[in-house]
C-alpha cells in the first residue's frame, strides 16, 4: 500500500435504523438541498416579476418527479448488469437512487406543470432553477460526506479519504473496511467532496456571469446541463470498478452525464443570444 503523507479522515455517521425506517443523512441533506435550491430559484423568479405562484407549484411537482427519477434512472444499468432483475426489483424502496436521475425527473415534472398543463414558456423558469440546482448539489453532497459514500479508486491525492480500522462507511464500500491491528484500510478518491467543491465554485461563476450578461431564455439551464453532465462524466472515471452500475467500459452516470451535456449544449446554442449588460 502506497505511503500517504496527508489525507482527509473522520468517522462516518452510519446509516441507522429507527423502528422500521433506515435513516441516512444522504437522504436528509438531499431534501435540505432541494429546499434551499428551490427557495433560491423561487426568489430569482420573484425578483424578475415572473409567475412565482406557478413556479412554486411546479417545484412541488418537481419533488415527486425527483423521487421517481432518482429511482428509475438506475434501472437500465441494473437490467444490463443483472439478467434476473425483474419488476419486483424495480418497484421497491430498497433499490439504488441517482442524484442525476433525481434532477432529470424534477425538471421533467416541472416542465409538464408549466408548459403542458399551464401553456407557459418553461425556459425562463428553467433559468431560475439553474443556480438552484447547483446550490442543491452543494448541500446534498454534505450527506454523502457524512456517511462516506461514492468513494473512488485508491489514491495518494491529498483530498483523498482515508478509511481507518473500525470505520463504518456507506454499505456500497463494505469491502473497503478493515479492523485493527491494521493502521489503515487505504485512501480513496473522495468523489462526493470533489463534486461539492466544484459545484460551489461553479455557483459563484454562474452568479457572476448572470450579473454581467443577459442570455436568451433557456441558456442558463442549458449551461447547467453542460457543466453538470461534463463534471459527472469526468468524476465517474474515478469511480469505475468501485461497485457502480456499468454498461461496457462506462458507468451508467458517465453515459447519462454525457447525454445531459450534449443536450444542454444544443439547448444553449439554440437560445444563447448573448448581450453584455
Amino acid at each position: 500500500m502506497e505511503e500517504i503523507f496527508f489525507s482527509i479522515t473522520y468517522p462516518p455517521i452510519p446509516i441507522t435504523k429507527v423502528g422500521p425506517v433506515f435513516l441516512s443523512l444522504h437522504g436528509v441533506f438531499a431534501a435540505i438541498g432541494f429546499y434551499f435550491g428551490a427557495s433560491h430559484a423561487l426568489k430569482l423568479s420573484e425578483q424578475d416579476g415572473a409567475n412565482s405562484i406557478l413556479f412554486s407549484e411546479a417545484l412541488t411537482w418537481a419533488i415527486f418527479g425527483a423521487i421517481l427519477g432518482a429511482r428509475f434512472f438506475t434501472i437500465p444499468a441494473q437490467w444490463y448488469a443483472n439478467p434476473g432483475y425483474g419488476l419486483s426489483d424495480v418497484f421497491t424502496l430498497a433499490g439504488s437512487y441517482s442524484i442525476m436521475g433525481g434532477m432529470a425527473g424534477g425538471i421533467i415534472a416541472a416542465y409538464l406543470k408549466i408548459s403542458i398543463f399551464n401553456k407557459e414558456d418553461f425556459k425562463q423558469y428553467g433559468d431560475y432553477a439553474a443556480t438552484g440546482l447547483i446550490l442543491g448539489t452543494v448541500i446534498g453532497r454534505i450527506g454523502d460526506l457524512a456517511i462516506v459514500e461514492h468513494l473512488g479508486r485508491e489514491t495518494s491525492f491529498f483530498l483523498g479519504y482515508e478509511i481507518k480500522p473500525g470505520y463504518d462507511v456507506a454499505p456500497q464500500h463494505n469491502s473497503l473496511e478493515c479492523m485493527e491491528p491494521l493502521l489503515t484500510c487505504g485512501t480513496f478518491h473522495h468523489v462526493a467532496l470533489y463534486d461539492l467543491i466544484l459545484a460551489l465554485i461553479v455557483f459563484f461563476i454562474f452568479r457572476s456571469l448572470q450579473n454581467r450578461y443577459e442570455f436568451g431564455k433557456g441558456s442558463w439551464i442549458g449551461l447547467w446541463a453542460v457543466w453538470y453532465g461534463t463534471q459527472r462524466a469526468f468524476l465517474d472515471t474515478l469511480r469505475f470498478g468501485m461497485g457502480d452500475s456499468t454498461i461496457g467500459v462506462f458507468t451508467w452516470n458517465q453515459i447519462g452525464g454525457s447525454l445531459l451535456a450534449f443536450l444542454g449544449l444544443i439547448f444553449f446554442l439554440k437560445n444563447k443570444n448573448i448581450k453584455k449588460d
